[in-house]
Order: structure tokens, then C-alpha cells, then sequence
């Protein structure tokens, strides 16, 4: 158990600690619900056997990840680090074509106009306009970076760049003896990814993880009073109204233990350190994100509650 908890932390250090974290909680809320004498679960009572499922099924929820590609799984922009640096490259290619245009031109026109070696202005491109034809491409870069941070971006604020961003995509630069983009379609697409870093396609790599770790658990032969440790494992990116992955179940269809885990789960990938991809949140805010979650039918808001009065977000070692 321990060793396969270090091959998923191996996997992407950014997130040390996590499933031990998530274990901790998760346990803890489920303790907290034994020592209820009121309300939905006041009949509700993990045994010791019980209570050892849910930290195993906790510790091994994100296994599924190592099998999830590395370049996705730690993607912290909206561009990969290579086609940055692509992007990089053609710029600088457009500027130096910019220049060599400049110069031919002067050259050009000074040999038609040997009066001219003095200064004035010739062929309309003076240096003036090569500032400006500059400056144009600063303003398209910094556009280029500004989109590449995974930053919640507003539909309108999206919307607003198009018009700027199809100016963009219509520049061309030549690159050895092919005319190309200066910018690609795929790395449009990326660049207008609304929310994160990933896109639909790279999310569904991401929450394929939930299968992987189900498959992976099933291949374990476990023994009959922890035989619900996969089951428990593969409900935890499940929701109450059914919009959660992999199998959208509603309520009814998922196991408590998963929507325990579900709350702890939430709660850490909120408050965690930071991410190359976010900045941790205080435990205030990761609270109301959770209430906010519960209020939409998504988490279950008597777990919420408990996790907050309670304080189980203490039980996590950080």
C-alpha cells in the first residue's frame, strides 16, 4: 500500500502528500459520523474493518494517474512548454523577416536615390513604421501570454480577443523555404480554454485516471472485509446530480464512503500548497467552495456541515 502510494507521488511531486492527506480526512469524517446521535446519520456506524476500507480505498484513489501522460498530467500552462517555444521561434523569425524587409527596401531605394544616403525618408518604410510593424508583434505576444495563464477567462473577455486573435493567425512568416502561422489552430484551440489549462479532450485524459484506478484495484485480490475498496475508489469524482465522471451516478447509486471521500478530495485539492497550475486557498475559501458545491447538489451538504464544525480538515498533516 505504501509503495503504491509513493509511485503515484513519484509521479507528479507537485502533489506530495495528497492521497495521505485525503486518508487522514477522510477517515476522520467517517469517525465523526460514528459519534452522531441525531440527524441523516444517526444510524450510520463504521466498524474498524470499515474504517480501514476507507483509508485504503483514500490512499489509492488517484492511482489510476500513473497512467495518465506525464506532459499531461503536470501541464501547468495552456501551451506546452515545446510549442512555447515554437511560438518563440516563429516570432523571432517574423521580426528578423521584418528587419531584412527594412533593409532591403532602404537599400533599394537608396540605390535609386543616392540623395537619400543623408536621411529622408524612402519607400514608405522609414523607422517609424519599423517600430510600429515591432510593436505589432509585442502586442500580439504579450496578448499570446496573457491567454496562456490557466486563469478562469470570461466568456466576453474570450470573445473580446477573437477579432485580435484571428489578426494573429492570418500573420505569416517564413520558416526555411515553407510559409507557415505564426500561429497554429491547435494552439489557438488551447489558448482559448475558458477555465485551467486543459482542454475537453486533455480533461478526459486526465479523468480517465478514475477508470485506470478501478481496473488496477480490481487485479488486487482483496479479502473479504475490504472487498469494497475498489467500488469506493472508482465513486470519488462522482456527484449527487449525476454531472460527475466516470459513470455519472446520482445520489442513490453512490457509496457513502465515496462521498465522504469526495469532500476530503475537494477540500485538499483546494487548500493543497501551491500548484504549478493554482495558488493554495485558505481554509475559509475552501470551505465555501465546498458549501457552494453542496448547495448546487453536487457534494452532500450534511458532509460539508460535519467537515466544517467538526474541523476535519485539521486531521490533514501538511
Amino acid at each position: 500500500m505504501r509503495a503504491s502510494v509513493e509511485i503515484i507521488e513519484a509521479r507528479d511531486p507537485s502533489t506530495a502528500g495528497h492521497s495521505e492527506r485525503v486518508a487522514d480526512m477522510t477517515v476522520r469524517l467517517a469517525e465523526e459520523i460514528n459519534r452522531l446521535d441525531h440527524g441523516p446519520f444517526r444510524e450510520t456506524h463504521f466498524d474498524a474493518r470499515q474504517l480501514q476500507e476507507i483509508r485504503y480505498a483514500a490512499l489509492l484513489h488517484d492511482f489510476g494517474k500513473v497512467g495518465v501522460p506525464e506532459a499531461v498530467l503536470l501541464k501547468a500552462k495552456k501551451l506546452y512548454p515545446a510549442q512555447l517555444e515554437a511560438l518563440r521561434y516563429r516570432f523571432a523569425l517574423a521580426r528578423q523577416q521584418i528587419e531584412l524587409q527594412h533593409t532591403h527596401e532602404r537599400l533599394t531605394h537608396l540605390v535609386g536615390h543616392p540623395e537619400c544616403a543623408q536621411g529622408c525618408r524612402h519607400g514608405g518604410l522609414d523607422e517609424t513604421s519599423l517600430q510600429r510593424a515591432h510593436a505589432r508583434l509585442d502586442r500580439y505576444w504579450d496578448l499570446l501570454m496573457r491567454l496562456n495563464e490557466p486563469l478562469v477567462q470570461a466568456v466576453e473577455t474570450l470573445d473580446a480577443c477573437r477579432e485580435q486573435l484571428q489578426e494573429i493567425a492570418a500573420y505569416r512568416v517564413v520558416n526555411g523555404n515553407v510559409e507557415e502561422p505564426l500561429i497554429s489552430e491547435q494552439e489557438l484551440e488551447q489558448l482559448l480554454v475558458p477555465k485551467g489549462s486543459l482542454t475537453e479532450a486533455e480533461r478526459a485524459v486526465i479523468e480517465s485516471h478514475v477508470s485506470q484506478t478501478y481496473r488496477f484495484l480490481m487485479q488486487i485480490p482483496w479479502t473479504a472485509t475490504l472487498k469494497q475498496v475498489p467500488a469506493i475508489a472508482h465513486g470519488h469524482h462522482e456527484k449527487l446530480d449525476g454531472s460527475g465522471y466516470p459513470l455519472g451516478l446520482s445520489a442513490a447509486q453512490i457509496p457513502l464512503q465515496s462521498q465522504i471521500m469526495t469532500v476530503s478530495d475537494i477540500y485538499d485539492a483546494l487548500a493543497a500548497s501551491d500548484r504549478p497550475y493554482k495558488k493554495a486557498l485558505p481554509a475559509d475559501r475552501a470551505i465555501a467552495i465546498l458549501r457552494e458545491e453542496a448547495a448546487r447538489n453536487r457534494v452532500n451538504a450534511e458532509l460539508v456541515s460535519l467537515f466544517e464544525q467538526r474541523r476535519v480538515y485539521q486531521a490533514a498533516k501538511r
